[in-house]
């Protein structure tokens, strides 16, 4: 298996959205939240706590090992460790159908046990120079379940699920050289300062997807041309509301860009698992909110790269410096321009963050089965700690952040929520379902377009 080096470990009015902006401050306050209360992380009765500790384990492996990495690299191994640790326990535990597999596991083997076996081993195949503290960490998960038959039959489980895992991500793509071809002109991305770093992990958008049936299932229409008023727009937006100095900014706005500036999958299993651990939710529910949640991102992060590398647009910072050469007259140049955040070493249309988010949001209410996610989101970047009572709240401060920071134009953002929120409600309506007693799934349910567009998040100022 190969595996990478480690690393230094419809149209819409901008003047409605320059105006939501500002409203946006009052509903950015209401989110932001005290710490959510402190939860035991292991209890006898709490079998379910081992998931929660293995995605912290695996979480900070993920970490350690990728270092400041400005990609969506950390989602596809949370996405492959949760798969396999939501087969592991179903399989067990029963109630949700298998992942791309059929072997149920012994009825009464420790599903803790095979949750750790499983976590660990797909954790120590894709990152072996963790060896001994995954190796510790193990260790002590079995030591603190009774010994015995149930726990070496879960063990063996466990095993099983890992391997299967492993067996079905071979010759996926992953590391695979995807050259950007395109060459620099008007509109075309092209490295950016302050570092000028070439297009990071391009392979991602050719990785074999976790669930949907190929990178560009999803794939959204497109940018706004070069010489459309919308393209002005959002150069407009993005200049005026995204620049490091002399912004239109609020200090709330600002919070709110550097708040989603930093790790976005870290920020998700911090979320999770508390909502996970708050609810008390059973191992097989919190299994498969994991698996949903990160299958889920994974193949945001696929979907999304697949449209970095097939539109490749340029960055705002580009686009606003080399305004001149666009052919737009309602765009001016400004050849000092510099955003509030530093701009990844990666195309503008769509956005990662956004999709991510997206995916993420709709997987929760599609898991959950309500559109409220009641989610305390934390940032390493400002130190605070927001409440997200909706999904609508959360996609609506991605989209603003992002352009708040300088870093992506709105429409960039909007698409990318909006992929995104087609890619998890896809991936709920055929993965991860509750199957009846006897072992069968229900059929698939029948969705009207709009049906749809009534259940879907919304992506802030997203209407039509």
């Amino acid at each position: 298996m190969h595996q990478e080096p480690p690393l230094p470990v419809p149209p819409r009015s901008r003047v409605r959205g320059f105006i939501c902006a500002v409203a946006a401050i009052a509903l950015v306050t209401v989110t932001a939240a005290a710490s959510p209360p402190a939860v035991d992380t292991r209890t006898a009765a709490d079998p379910a706590a081992v998931v929660r500790e293995w995605n912290v384990i695996a979480t900070d492996t993920i970490k350690t090992s990728l270092g400041p990495r400005p990609s969506g690299q950390a989602a596809i191994w949370e996405g492959f460790v949760s798969v396999a640790v939501y087969n592991a326990v179903v399989g067990i535990e029963g109630r949700y159908a298998l992942y791309e597999w059929r072997e149920r596991g012994p009825a009464k083997a420790s599903s803790a046990a095979a949750a750790a076996t499983a976590a660990h081993d797909v954790l120590l195949t894709y990152f072996p120079a963790f060896k001994g503290r995954l190796d510790t960490a193990y260790a002590d998960s079995l030591a603190a379940l009774p010994a015995g038959q149930a726990r070496d039959r879960g063990v063996d489980y466990g095993k099983r699920a890992a391997a299967r895992i492993i067996e079905l991500r071979e010759g996926d793509g992953r590391f695979a050289d995807v050259p950007f071809t395109a060459s620099p002109a008007p509109g075309v991305w092209r490295p950016t300062p302050p570092a000028f770093q070439p297009f990071i992990d391009t392979w991602l958008a050719r990785l074999r997807p976790l669930l949907l049936a190929s990178p560009q299932q999803f794939r959204p229409e497109g940018p706004p041309a070069l010489s459309s008023s919308r393209y002005a727009e959002d150069v407009q937006e993005v200049k005026a509301m995204g620049a490091k100095t002399g912004s239109g900014r609020s200090a709330q706005q600002t919070e709110t860009a550097l708040f989603f500036s930093g790790n976005l999958v870290e920020q998700v299993q911090t979320a999770v698992r508390d909502h996970a651990a708050r609810h008390r939710l059973g191992i097989a529910e919190t299994a498969r909110l994991f698996a949903a949640v990160n299958a889920s991102a994974t193949d945001a992060v696929v979907t999304a790269w697949d449209a970095k590398l097939h539109y490749g647009t340029w960055r705002p910072i580009t686009a606003i410096r080399l305004a001149d050469t666009d052919g737009n007259p309602a765009t001016t140049a400004d050849p000092a321009w510099e955003p509030l955040l530093l701009t990844p070493p990666h195309p503008d249309y769509v956005a990662g963050h956004t999709t991510v988010a997206a995916a993420v949001a709709r997987a929760l209410t599609g898991a959950l089965g309500t559109s409220r996610i009641d989610l305390y989101v934390p940032s390493d970047v400002t130190g605070t700690t927001r409440f997200y009572g909706s999904a609508d709240d959360l996609n609506r401060d991605v989209v603003d952040a992002r352009v708040w920071g300088g870093v992506h134009s709105r429409t960039a953002d909007v698409d990318g929520c909006r992929a995104g929120t087609h890619v998890a409600a896809w991936a709920l309506d055929h993965y991860f379902q509750p199957v009846a007693k006897d072992g069968t799934q229900p059929s698939l349910p029948t969705r009207t377009a709009g049906q749809d567009r009534l259940a879907e998040p919304k992506c802030g100022d997203d209407t039509d």
